[in-house]
């Protein structure tokens, strides 16, 4: 078979053929009377073999090697063009990334894309200062081409330095609603780092959508979680909160956090002096809640204690008679806590 013909029915060109014959590659069994080239059945077997071998990604000097030599193992090549492959994956992902979020932020100008590009640079910069001046640069309100809010959002689960992180939450607070969203994909990373950053940064967000996704994380399988949650959802008034923070309590995990949580939502927004409906009926539920833990049989002593501690912070009738009848409980410190808790409220 001549050259022309070879390269039509294997879609290689006929200068790549000279080029695989100069290589030694390919060694054309003969010429014809005419002086072309001739290939044999196994010549044409033998460039689809390298064209095979091409489309793995192995050189030609690879390739060569692959069906000459008898010893050579693919195995260690196979894993190296695996290593290979996936560190240009991630390249492409990692610029495909940054290009739709240049496309994201509508540039008008040259320009605009080039502070874009330095910011995102500086957000992923080795140096802590740098990063945060990219944050704080980056807000909507601070910025002449802001930053698109999954950048930030991407910045601030994978941020390990926690003034960096506020400097972040800052400029998520301000990109307005629809950001929680982006945060909800890092309540569900296999990582308790990145869940972690992810709570911590809902909790900074003032909206709806922010509240519905920490009332959701209540539910979650880890603890840490649970807590920031419920310590946010807290502070918001949602009582929701309200028996993941008598665990707290128990757990002796931010316990003195999670008291105040207590009662902020027994409060209400007008304090304890001033509790409207909403808050009496938290605080009622509260009390009914530490007292059930007080008398539960598998609670230690020193929980018992903390728990008669967050029960004095709870204003209404209800934790009151709580109280009273701690002050004659068989633990000493617990009655002794109680007694005293109820004199400053009858001072008070």
């Amino acid at each position: 078979m001549l050259i022309g013909e070879v390269a039509r029915r294997s879609g290689v060109s006929a200068r790549m053929l000279r080029h695989y014959e100069s290589l030694g590659l390919v060694r054309p069994t003969g010429r014809s009377g005419s002086g072309y080239r001739e290939y044999s059945d196994e010549n044409i077997r033998r460039v689809f073999h390298i064209e095979s071998l091409r489309s793995l990604g192995l050189s030609l000097r690879e390739v060569g090697r692959a069906l000459d030599d008898p010893g050579f193992a693919p195995a260690e090549l196979v894993a190296d063009l695996v290593r290979q492959t996936r560190e240009r994956i991630a390249a492409e992902t990692e610029l495909l990334t940054r290009l739709r979020r240049i496309d994201a932020a509508e540039p008008a100008a040259w320009e605009e894309v080039l502070r874009i590009t330095a910011l995102l640079q500086a957000l992923a910069s080795k140096s802590p200062d740098t990063r945060q001046s990219a944050a704080l640069s980056s807000a909507p309100a601070a910025a002449e081409t802001p930053v698109p809010v999954e950048a930030l959002v991407e910045a601030v689960l994978a941020e390990p330095d926690p003034i960096v992180s506020g400097a972040l939450h800052w400029a998520l607070a301000r990109t307005g609603e629809g950001t929680a969203p982006l945060l909800a994909a890092g309540l569900g990373s296999p990582r308790a780092t990145v869940r972690k950053r992810a709570v911590r940064a809902l909790a900074e967000l003032p909206d709806a959508g922010a509240t519905a996704l920490l009332r959701d994380a209540l539910t979650g399988p880890d603890p840490e979680v649970r807590a920031y949650a419920a310590l946010a959802l807290g502070a918001r008034g949602v009582p929701e909160a309200i028996p993941t923070l008598v665990d707290m309590v128990v757990e002796e995990r931010n316990d003195a956090d999670a008291a105040d949580a207590l009662s902020t939502l027994a409060s209400g927004s007008g304090g304890a002096a001033r509790m409207d409906h909403a808050a009496r009926i938290a605080a009622d539920r509260i009390a009914a809640a530490l007292v059930t833990r007080l008398a539960h049989p598998a609670t230690s002593p020193a929980a018992r204690q903390r728990l008669t501690q967050a029960l004095a912070d709870v204003p209404g009738a209800a934790a009151s008679r709580a109280l009273a009848e701690l002050s004659r409980d068989e633990d000493r410190a617990v009655a002794l806590t109680a007694t005293y808790v109820l004199g400053l409220r009858e001072d008070g």
